[in-house]
């Protein structure tokens, strides 16, 4: 303690000037009297009674952001089950947000009856039964020039094959949709560089279209598609006109990832069950556990999305279910599809910034294996191949494989940082590797330093790290277990995000923080500047939805109810402090059609309106219109309110809905 002390002073008084100055600029002579005054002694005191080391005291003094004071980055996570996108700040690690994406979301009035998000997420259902769950793993920020571009993000649910996007000038859902020939995805969703392309591949093979087959004719019926979403920036959404699919064989494709740069054009995807087990522990089989992982090596999917937007656009295609499939032998003939052998069971699967290395990661493995591009297609050129059972190429791996890191037990995941450097997770040994991003010679891709993280390890992201300009700073760690790091709340633990600080040559945990919201499966972190969010819809009267006036938005003056036949509709205003109108009068049997505009513009006035006994729970942010409907089944006297605490009258602001037998 006593060799502590003085950096201790150090660290504390370092800690004074900066917040005297704030974050640039000369202390004041009062900021430097008091860093010998009280309040260091005070801050001591503090650091002695809680055990606080030179470590402890240097993260705090990166992550505090007092109030007021902004993040410099926002991290968007997956939300695991809980169907949603958590939005998070950096250095802070505050939570912003939590994005209701696929499953309803009563505060943010998301899928309690506002047309608009309930037809968004019927579009989500498979078949006829309605979905209102999710799985998040992968959220992927839009790019231009292979850059985060700030103006949408997307989301896949791994549970029924469905895609997300999300606006980031609202944070709100715009469009959800589901593939049409497989029932579970994973390796989504990952944008091409300039975002002409969402990429899903397929988790677990299925006949296409899900439709039964007996698992004897596994290898014969079941199938994998790779889909390439396209997107129409200028409306904000998937173009399903001008999607199509690439038929894959029955291995379980897995981790996807956009060439850049050098690769350009070309996209990569992992699989695991080259076996083409097909399980059945029950029949006295040997388990998927087993049977997947017997071979030594799996297949990476190498892919030129850009020839396959070519057949595609020639129509070499067969329609499935209402969407353009590339068969297999069209894919072989085309030159689009090949294979590479990579180390069992690999998972990761990233690119380097450059574009010219693709990373590979085998859960089974303790290297993590580095593709060329160039001698991918060298490969490709001298036709340096045999083929898979389907006829697919598979190039020759010390062909395409430029070197190989010994990293650790469980490698999973790999990013990269502004200084050279790759960063991969290790499940097994809970810790992150940290080693050099070589070139040309093998000899210079070396590990540098491990870092132990608390505990099993997952994915990790770095700032702006899927990017061609990483940022450096931080690496988040996205932990699975949190074992006895928070107090306890019962079985159900919360999984543990960790912040490392990769500034400057550090290589340290700064930051614990307990995710109790569902699982964070994967992240992605933009600096904030590159995201321009609105404090208030463009006009008054706004449809989020179609981010456009609405044709049912509602000024002051201009409130009514009307009747036609058994048709209701009413318009209705939301301000500080009353709904108008207060009185709704209907008759049982009604159907009823109500829009209400909250007319307020300024920062952070939301409004609510709940509707006691409907089940009808809306959001209306400022200058938003939100519309429901819905059958008068039962006659009585039913009140309604605003949700959210607007004003000193919050209380006063509701109404009643009086249904006349």
């Amino acid at each position: 303690m006593k060799r502590m002390i003085p950096i201790v002073l150090v660290l504390l008084a370092l800690l004074l000037v900066l917040s005297a100055c704030g974050r640039r600029g000369t202390p004041t002579p009062e900021a430097a009297l008091e860093v010998d005054g009280a309040l260091p002694k005070r801050a001591l005191t503090v650091a002695q009674e809680r055990g606080l080391s030179p470590d402890d005291i240097y993260a705090a003094m990166k992550t505090y952001t007092p109030s007021g004071m902004h993040d410099d980055y926002y991290i968007f996570a997956s939300g695991g089950h809980s169907g949603s996108l958590i939005v998070i700040g950096i250095p802070s690690m505050r939570i912003l947000k939590n994005i209701a994406v696929f499953t309803p979301e009563a505060w943010q009035g998301y899928g309690f009856g506002e047309l608009g998000i309930e037809e968004m997420l019927d579009a989500g259902n498979v078949d006829d039964t309605e979905i209102r769950m999710g799985d998040t793993h992968h959220p992927a920020l839009s790019e231009t020039n292979g850059d985060y571009d700030g103006q949408y993000v997307f989301i896949n649910d791994k549970a029924n094959a469905r895609v997300a996007v999300i606006d980031l000038r609202d944070f709100d859902t715009k469009q959800i949709v589901k593939d049409p020939n497989i029932i579970s995805n994973h390796g989504s969703t990952f944008v091409t560089p300039n975002t002409e392309y969402i990429i899903q591949g397929t988790q677990y093979s299925t006949p296409l279209g899900w439709e039964y087959a007996p698992i004897e004719e596994y290898e014969e019926k079941y199938r994998g598609v790779i889909t390439l979403w396209a997107f129409d920036r200028e409306a904000g959404r998937i173009d399903l006109d001008k999607s199509f699919s690439i038929e894959v064989p029955p291995y379980w494709q897995d981790l996807c990832d956009s060439g850049k740069l050098a690769s350009d054009g070309w996209a990569f995807c992992n699989s695991f069950n080259a076996e083409m087990a097909t399980g059945g522990i029950e029949k006295g089989n040997p388990p998927f556990e087993a049977g997947v992982s017997q071979r030594d090596m799996d297949y990476m999917h190498i892919f030129n999305w850009k020839k396959a937007a070519e057949v595609y656009e020639a129509g070499k295609t067969e329609e499935i279910n209402g969407m353009p499939v590339i068969r297999i032998p069209t894919s072989i003939e085309e030159g689009i599809l090949y294979l590479a052998p990579e180390p069992k069971s690999p998972h990761g699967n990233d690119v380097t910034p450059d574009g010219q290395y693709i990373v590979v990661s085998g859960k089974l493995d303790p290297h993590i294996t580095v593709y060329d591009i160039d001698k991918i297609k060298q490969a490709i050129a001298d036709e340096n191949w045999t083929h898979d059972p389907f006829g697919i190429p598979v190039l020759d791996f010390d062909a395409v494989k430029h070197t190989q890191i010994e990293v650790g037990l469980g490698p999973l995941h790999s990013i990269f940082d502004n200084q050279g450097f790759g960063y991969t997770s290790l499940f097994i040994d809970s810790a992150v590797a940290k080693w050099t991003v070589g070139g040309e010679k093998p000899e210079d891709w070396q590990l540098v330093d491990t870092l132990k993280v608390q505990y099993n390890i997952g994915h990790l992201t770095a700032a702006e790290g899927d990017t061609v300009s990483p940022d450096g700073n931080y690496v988040l760690v996205l932990n699975k277990w949190s074992v006895e790091r928070f107090l306890p709340v019962g079985p159900l633990l919360p999984q543990n995000l960790q912040l490392v600080d990769i500034s400057d040559g550090n290589f340290q945990v700064i930051y614990d923080m307990p995710m109790g919201i569902g699982e964070p499966h994967n992240a992605q972190i933009i600096k904030a500047d590159k995201i321009n969010a609105w404090t208030a819809y463009p006009e008054v009267g706004w449809d989020p939805i179609a981010q456009a006036p609405s044709p049912y938005g509602t000024q002051i003056g201009e409130e009514r109810i009307e009747r036609n036949g058994n048709e209701v509709e009413i318009f209705m205003t939301s301000v500080r402090s009353h709904l108008n109108p207060e009185h709704v009068e209907i008759k049982a049997g009604d159907h009823v059609t109500w829009h209400i505009t909250n007319v307020e513009t300024s920062i952070d006035s939301t409004h609510g309106f709940n509707l006691g006994g409907q089940s009808i729970s809306l959001s209306l942010e400022p200058g938003e219109t939100g519309s429901f409907e819905f059958t008068a089944d039962n006659s009585g006297t039913y009140a309604f309110y605003c949700t959210e605490f607007c004003s000193a009258l919050h209380l006063e602001m509701m109404g009643y809905m009086m249904v006349e037998p």
